[in-house]
């Protein structure tokens, strides 16, 4: 039946391509494919399904987990709906030059720092005392893979957080520490569903030794809080162990006359056994405001956790229950994956402070539930395609020949009895299957002769296949290898910050301002973007598509002076100048900014040129380079203080350079540089990091400031020798590339 025959062992591909002979020493069957594609297989398996591939467990914490990347941010304001996150209040912190603290204050990082492995933070509970903040929160270990309860300490109003410890760690795992004060003793209630009950805990020596008070009910409820109202305790939770109950969308109510219980339950429980994305789910503290008592609920719709939704509480007896939602005031970022709660928030405690404003902690992911898992799944099979497509491409070559032998099966295998004979069939399974393995013996040769004869059309179909099979590894290795796919920004001695953006323009120049904002608006630190206006009609802010708040600065004077203009609406003391012109990865800027915390004193910037000479002559990045060194940093792509680096520029002593600039309309970052270096003799006064890429789109615009290399670079020279007459000399300063221990100045 077959269009092969045994012969000696081997196998005589009928289809008229090459045979592949030998036998193994048992007799058995001859290889399927080529050694060289045996190594392939073999390279691809380990590829995908490596156990590398996997976040391994480490001490150290922060690894990639399923159920995200946690962390805790703060909020402060007027009442509890017009929170805003602590960067609006201008918290500072010299010590790590955040000037302002920026959210998160309390990640996997910080916690692991100080010795408790931990993959993500949430969860957060405030307690206050006086002027001092405890923060409860679920910490993931990084170890036992369970959660645990963390606490931290505050007494500079949640600017900077001292990690105490694990307050309580069980058996099981631990989430929710609800902590509250009763009759001049703290308890937390926990949620531990997987113990199969609700627990209560009482404080020893708080704020780290704890012990079991009472079980309150013998049921796993989740996420559950106790709450005063109308003469009653109040306890809300939910079950999701009953058959029927919807997960995440199912809500109970209990009563007592003590916290202590005994507990009853509502007439009416299940109060919510509804859809998850309608905020069944307790989402953390709730409140009581104006005489309302609210809720926080959890959306969990597009993925678990994805937003908390407010409800005002209308009614609430043994016997009845009506709450209605209302606005939460919390304005969601647009910068996705680059915010630390970018893709989810599902947890919001609000309280009054002493001082009669308001506080909330709020936990936030960037990436939405399960991602870990999706990434690995989608490069694996990313790769496992590839390897098909190079299996194909081989195959088209003639490198490859995968045939599958015939004598793997039945009709093939050993001898057959007369009577074993005249029961088989063609008809049977063995047959067709038989049928089946010679058609796919023949795809190879009938594939090659079908493209052998057009030389054209075979260079496509090969060129098409490669390329799928190129892009096809770079998403599998993206999604395997390369992260949640955000870019984070890097934190000063666990804290973060952020900086305003400042770029200088004019009307012939808009397309390039327009694609600058909806890039860089989405960079992490970014809080603003000012857009100096040189010349002509400003456009509307509703042309331009950005994250974060963008305000256009209309100057009277076209002067290059006035990209150092004072500006006391700017609230950050990090500017990044940087032209609207150039183009780089927000990881690049993160980079920077981090640069610059560390030296808030130095120009740090990612375009260095070397002054040296007689006479002086301006020169660019690759003499530099060749030179191992460098003295200045443009500043169309630089960090300075803006308290500092503005105030040296209009200074009396910079005067005439500033006429100069005014006169040559060249020379701005040149002349800052100056100003630096003679205001600071002897210190470092320029810093440089490499950007992985940089792009100047100008090019392709056709709007650029400076199209003349050579006259612009002969301007620059003539800057070099009136600022050195006026501000002395720079070529006695060299600082060595590679520099610092990151390595990011290579």
């Amino acid at each position: 039946m077959g269009s092969g025959q045994i012969s000696g062992g081997g196998i005589i591909n009928g289809g008229g391509g090459g045979g592949v002979g030998g036998s193994n020493s048992s007799g058995g069957s001859s290889s399927c494919c080529d050694m060289s594609m045996k190594c392939w297989c073999s390279f691809y398996g380990w590829l995908a399904f490596s156990p590398s591939v996997h976040t391994s467990l480490s001490p150290f914490g922060c690894q990639d987990d399923n159920e995200g990347s946690w962390s805790i941010g703060i909020f402060f304001g007027d009442n509890p709906f017009s929170l805003k996150p602590i960067e609006f209040s201008n918290v500072s912190n010299d010590d790590s030059a955040a000037w302002p603290v920026a959210n998160p204050v309390v990640t996997c990082a910080s916690v692991s720092d100080a010795g408790f492995p931990s993959n993500f933070v949430a969860d957060p509970f405030l307690f206050i005392q006086g002027d001092t903040l405890y923060l409860f929160y679920e910490t993931k270990n990084s170890i036992t893979m369970q959660g645990d309860i963390g606490v931290s300490k505050s007494t500079d109003k949640g600017a900077t957080w001292q990690q105490l410890g694990i307050a309580l760690n069980e058996d099981w795992h631990l989430s929710y520490p609800y902590v509250f004060e009763h009759d001049g003793q703290i308890y937390m209630m926990p949620e531990g569903s997987k113990r199969g009950d609700l627990r209560l805990y009482k404080a020893v020596n708080f704020p780290l030794q704890w012990k079991l008070e009472k079980v309150l009910i013998k049921k796993p409820l989740i996420d559950s809080f106790i709450v005063e109202y109308g003469g009653k305790f109040w306890l809300f939770g939910s079950d999701h162990s009953g058959f029927g109950t919807k997960k995440n969308g199912q809500l109970e109510i209990w009563y007592s006359k003590s916290p202590l219980g005994p507990w009853k339950p509502h007439k009416k429980n299940p109060i919510y056994n509804i859809d998850k994305s309608l905020g069944a789910r307790n989402g953390g503290r709730p409140f009581k405001y104006e005489g309302h008592l609210y809720r926080m609920g959890q959306d969990c719709g597009d993925t678990y956790g994805r937003r908390v939704r407010a409800f005002q509480i209308e009614t609430l007896t043994a016997e009845e229950y009506k709450e209605i939602e209302v606005p939460l005031g919390f304005v969601e970022s647009n910068k996705s994956r680059n915010a630390w709660n970018g893709a989810r928030y599902h947890h919001l405690d609000a309280q009054r402070l002493p001082s009669g404003g308001w506080i909330g902690v709020m936990d936030g992911d960037r990436v939405p539930s399960g991602d870990s898992i999706r990434r690995f799944m989608v490069g694996c099979a990313s790769v496992a395609f590839a390897a098909v497509l190079i299996v194909l491409l081989g195959v088209l070559l003639g490198f490859v020949n995968c045939i599958v032998p015939l004598n793997w099966f039945i009709h093939n295998s050993g001898k057959k009895s007369p009577t074993f004979l005249s029961w088989e069939r063609p008809n049977t399974f063995s047959s067709k299957v038989r049928r089946f393995c010679t058609r796919v013996n023949r795809v190879p040769t009938f594939l090659r002769g079908k493209i052998k004869h057009n030389a054209c059309a075979r260079r496509v179909i090969l060129t098409i296949i490669f390329i799928f099979g190129v892009a096809l590894m770079c998403i599998g290795f993206k999604n395997i290898y390369g992260g949640n796919g955000s870019e984070e920004p890097y934190p000063l001695k666990g804290q973060y910050s952020q900086f305003t953006l400042l770029t200088m323009t004019y009307d012939a120049r808009l397309w390039n301002l327009k694609m600058y904002v909806k890039h860089y608006s989405r960079c992490s630190s970014v809080s603003e973007i000012v857009v100096v206006w040189n010349k002509g009609i400003p456009p509307e802010l509703s042309d331009l598509d950005s994250a974060v708040p963008v305000r256009i600065r209309v100057e009277e004077k076209n002067s290059l002076n006035n990209r150092f203009k004072e500006d006391p609406l700017i609230k950050t003391r990090a500017v990044l100048e940087l032209d609207d012109d150039i183009m780089m990865t927000c990881d690049d800027v993160e980079r920077g900014f981090n640069v610059w915390r560390q030296h808030p004193d130095r120009i740090v910037g990612f375009y260095p040129r070397l002054i040296a000479g007689s006479p002086l002559k301006y020169r660019g990045e690759k003499y530099a380079r060749t030179h191992k060194g460098y003295n200045m940093i443009l500043t169309g792509a630089a960090f300075i203080d803006s308290k500092l680096a503005f105030k040296r520029y209009w200074g009396k002593e910079a005067k005439k350079g500033r006429e100069v600039v005014d006169k040559l309309f060249n020379c701005e970052d040149v002349l800052l540089n100056y100003l630096y270096a003679n205001a600071s003799s002897s210190s470092r006064t320029v810093d440089y990091v490499k950007p992985a890429w940089a792009i100047d789109t100008s090019k392709f615009s056709g709007a650029a400031i400076s199209r003349n290399t050579k006259v612009h670079y002969a301007l620059r020279s003539n800057c070099l020798m009136k600022f050195s007459e006026m501000y002395g000399s720079l070529a006695d300063r060299k600082w060595g590339f590679d520099s610092r221990k990151d390595g990011w100045d290579v």
